[in-house]
């Protein structure tokens, strides 16, 4: 009988009481805040998180998970029984945490080389942040308690991952721009001009998408790319930072352009803020190539 075990990390913006209903482990990434270390997720909320960064003197700084991490979590799912292991990674271009991932399967099978058919280690790249992975891992999970195989589970989310969208506009580019991450915000100019860039993530590297002028502008932006690109019927979510009520307001329109509220909506993590501003308003949705 299969025990499969869903890994994922915390870029991946699972809700605290989804990732515990569901069973799913996140691994945190470390972030650095002046002379404190922090567990993303973990140790603060979202809302708690905005506040620090605003009133932080420096931008924090996060590390990649090292194989390490990696190996202790491999070790430790054997040793209770699990027979299939689903990682699923932050974007690989973004970090090298993916390959360290990779790293650390091969360390564990050259320590255990009898377990390759009992206890096998699937690795999935989602080429891309937040929810937009993280809720290919929440319906893995609802999968796996449904009863279904480990091939049905991995080829859902394998064709969530490939077909996903997210579009997303940073009203404050201060961050990007410090942290160099996202690297077609980082190179954006036009904000002294009160232009605003609406982004995307096309086979991992970030992509201005358009530009409009003012903030008032950025919602039907969103939405137009939406509305022309989305597949009808299935799950869509609103990205939100600190501005809950700018978050409000896209939830009103989605609903009234898409006919169709919003599955979720929810609010980046820490490292997600750290590299777009706490300051963002966005969509996750499939494409319509998807179908």
């Amino acid at each position: 009988m299969s025990h499969i075990k869903f890994v994922t990390d915390s870029a991946a913006d699972i809700p605290k009481n989804s990732r515990e209903q569901l069973g799913i482990q996140v691994l945190p990434f470390p972030i650095a805040m002046g002379v404190k270390e922090y567990q993303d997720g973990f140790d603060f909320t979202p809302d708690e998180f905005y506040e620090m960064l605003l009133a932080a003197p420096k931008i924090p700084t996060h590390a990649q998970l090292t194989p390490f991490v990696f190996y202790q979590c491999f070790e430790a799912a054997y040793r209770e029984g699990t027979t299939d292991l689903i990682y699923t990674s932050i974007n690989s271009k973004g970090s090298a945490t993916y390959q360290n991932a990779l790293q650390a399967r091969d360390e564990f099978y050259e320590e255990y080389p009898d377990t390759t058919n009992t206890f096998r280690i699937h690795i999935l790249d989602s080429h891309n942040y937040t929810l937009s992975y993280g809720w290919a891992v929440m319906e893995g999970a609802k999968m796996a308690q449904a009863g279904s195989s480990v091939e049905e589970i991995l080829s859902f989310m394998q064709h969530w991952i490939d077909h996903v969208r997210v579009i997303f506009a940073p009203l404050d580019l201060r961050f990007a721009k410090k942290s160099g991450r996202v690297s077609a915000a980082a190179a954006f100019v036009g904000d002294a001009l009160g232009l605003k860039p609406i982004m995307t993530f096309e086979n991992g590297d970030s992509k201005i998408l358009n530009k409009v002028r003012g903030e008032k502008n950025v919602i039907p932006a969103l939405l137009s790319l939406c509305e022309n690109s989305r597949q009808k019927g299935t799950p869509y979510f609103v990205i939100r930072g600190q501005n809950q009520e700018l978050a409000h307001k896209m939830e009103e329109a989605c609903a009234q352009a898409l006919g169709e509220t919003s599955t979720m909506t929810y609010p980046i993590g820490g490292v997600i803020a750290i590299n777009a501003g706490p300051n963002i308003i966005g969509l996750v949705y499939l494409e319509t190539s998807s179908s």
